[in-house]
């Protein structure tokens, strides 16, 4: 006898899913849209069906099947969000009022064409999700990555009340992103985040179905990471032993992050943002170890502190392709990103070897030619990797090299400047581009300045930038609004390949990270995933108000201490807490 939760599916044959599949297919090809539904999913997806909503009850014996279950990543989700449904008894802030099947959904049956697709740039995360009002829900997807997408969808789409756990029922879902880069970036050199911190972020940016950690492992402040050929950088450049990352902990990360469907891209920025190298080093950094503002002369370095490669040094590159090297083995991603950005001219200039070079005749726009000439090849042709270097390394305003010299087939640049400006000059150019405007995605912003002895706060005159470069803060509504092909051409637009938020450390460790990040961050996930605009073209920020607050209540319940955006009670009036009614 079968139990009062179990479902007749399990036992069916393949020919007999295939009316199943007729019927996704069908559904699939409409498209549906609703500003708010009573349950919603973050991000929105980009096409719902619920005509009739419902919900059925969650069977206590609940099961998750999968076709391919040898997948060890998708195995592994599979496993966290049976446990997540089971034991996450979410309360909605408003619980929603709806009819209820008294038929129970016993199982959640997933099918995926491609089990042996790489998680890398690009990969289908498409799916489609079926919960009818009893029985079993069906998950479609072309790959595994697809697969723990739906799976996220799916977890959101339950509740608790009245001692029972709840399901959407009658719902019909076919989602996939607008953008297939969707990322943050992590800075661990100015503050160190310990690895649980790290993979704590990876949780929360699955829950926002983002794929990519752009991890910026190294600065002038730390070098953090231990590489087995060059180890004394980590030894004598890291905050101290207990701040450092083991190739143990890395490969932790990694595997960690693939299991929620993000890959990790690894930054290590030279030949500028380089002197931690120096601890180890000295002989290939330029002014290391220097007050960054000498009195009456140029800034040495953006901020504290200083130190920069030589290019002129033939050391440096046995140093630095052993970096590239070590780092590529730990980090099977096939995004490397090589820095590149603001390299200081005073800096480079106060070396006697460069000072020569100069009165030679050498420019400084020569000496990042050379460093560039000497590593991208070894990182693309060597490692075969593609190289990602920020925007400065041809339209930096000090020091820059010529498009020509850098292949457009094996580089990825990624804009901070100047807005939908610099992300039309490089797409313009024929470069694939990462979307990163300070203006609006740059998370440390407008917190104040941070450096010591700064005379600005004398004053009491109201107002100012409370000696944050990059203020105002940027608040949720700027990041969702942004609109990051704004003003290019359909061939431009192809050229953007995504975007990231950044996280700069200057201000922020793992003990006030959640609340900086999120739920900001997922402003950015949901414009990149399905847009920012509804079906008749007008921004929805309204219409996501209410949505964000419910999915930063869900986040904390999962232990991601995310800022609240509004006053609880706004939460519950909806509306009543618009600037117009």
């Amino acid at each position: 006898m079968q139990s009062p939760c179990s479902s007749s599916f399990l036992t069916m044959k393949p020919y007999h899913l295939l009316p199943f599949v007729f019927l996704l297919l069908y559904l699939s090809s409409l498209s549906f849209s609703s500003s708010s539904f009573p349950i919603n999913i973050w991000p929105k997806p980009t096409n719902i069906s619920w005509p009739i909503p419902h919900s059925s009850p969650l069977c206590p014996s609940f099961t998750i099947h999968c076709s391919q279950p040898s997948h060890p990543h998708l195995s592994r989700a599979i496993s966290r969000y049976t446990d997540l449904l089971l034991a996450d008894h979410h309360q909605p802030l408003l619980p929603p009022s709806l009819p209820s099947s008294p038929h129970p959904i016993s199982s959640l049956s997933i099918s995926i064409s491609n089990p042996s697709a790489p998680l890398h740039h690009a990969v289908d995360e498409s799916y489609t999700l079926s919960i009818p009002l009893s029985g079993s829900a069906f998950l479609f997807a072309s790959t595994p990555w697809g697969a723990i997408r739906g799976l996220e969808s799916f977890s959101q789409l339950t509740w608790s009340a009245d001692s029972q756990i709840l399901v959407a029922a009658g719902i019909h879902i076919s989602d996939r992103p607008l953008f297939p880069h969707r990322g943050l970036l992590l800075d661990t050199s100015r503050n160190f985040f310990t690895v649980e911190d790290i993979m704590r972020t990876v949780r929360a940016m699955s829950y926002n179905k983002m794929n990519v950690l752009h991890w910026h492992i190294t600065d002038s402040q730390s070098f953090p990471i231990l590489l087995p050929s060059v180890p004394d950088l980590a030894i004598k450049g890291s905050y101290g032993p207990e701040m450092r990352y083991s190739p143990e902990d890395v490969r932790r990360i990694v595997d960690y992050a693939m299991s929620y469907g993000v890959r990790v891209m690894p930054e290590i920025d030279v030949p500028g943002h380089s002197g931690s190298w120096a601890e180890a080093y000295p002989e290939i950094v330029t002014c290391a170890n220097q007050f960054w503002r000498p009195p009456n002369k140029p800034a040495l370095a953006a901020e504290p502190a200083t130190g920069q490669l030589n290019p002129l040094n033939p050391k440096t590159y046995r140093i630095v392709h052993n970096v590239f090297r070590d780092a590529a083995n730990l980090f099977p991603e096939p995004f490397f990103h090589a820095g590149a950005d603001e390299v200081n001219s005073a800096c480079w200039e106060s070396d006697t070897s460069i000072a020569a070079f100069i009165s030679a005749g050498g420019t400084l726009d020569q000496l990042l030619q050379t460093f560039i000439t000497k590593t991208h090849p070894f990182l693309t042709s060597h490692l075969h990797r593609t190289a990602v270097y920020w925007e400065d390394v041809i339209l930096g305003p000090a020091v820059k090299i010529s498009p020509s010299a850098i292949p457009k087939e094996t580089t990825i640049l990624q804009t901070w400047n100047n807005g939908p400006n610099n992300t039309k000059i490089l797409t313009s150019m024929g470069y694939r581009v990462i979307v990163s405007s300070w203006d609006f995605y740059y998370l440390d912003c407008g917190h104040g300045g941070w450096v010591g002895n700064d005379s600005e706060y004398d004053s009491l005159t109201p107002g100012g930038n409370g000696g944050s470069w990059c203020a105002p803060f940027k608040t949720w509504q700027r990041v969702y609004d942004y609109d990051i092909t704004e003003g290019l051409t359909e061939e431009e637009r192809r050229m953007v390949i995504g975007g990231e938020v950044a996280m700069w450390s200057e201000q922020v460790d793992g003990v006030v990270a959640d609340g900086r990040i999120w739920p900001r961050t997922a402003a950015m996930a949901e414009a990149l995933w399905s847009g920012n605009r509804g079906e008749d073209g007008q921004k929805r920020y309204g219409d996501a108000t209410d949505r964000l607050n419910e999915w930063r209540h869900r986040m904390v319940g999962r232990g991601i201490a995310a800022e609240p955006i509004q006053p609880l009670w706004c939460a519950r009036n909806p509306g009543m807490c618009n600037l117009v009614q």
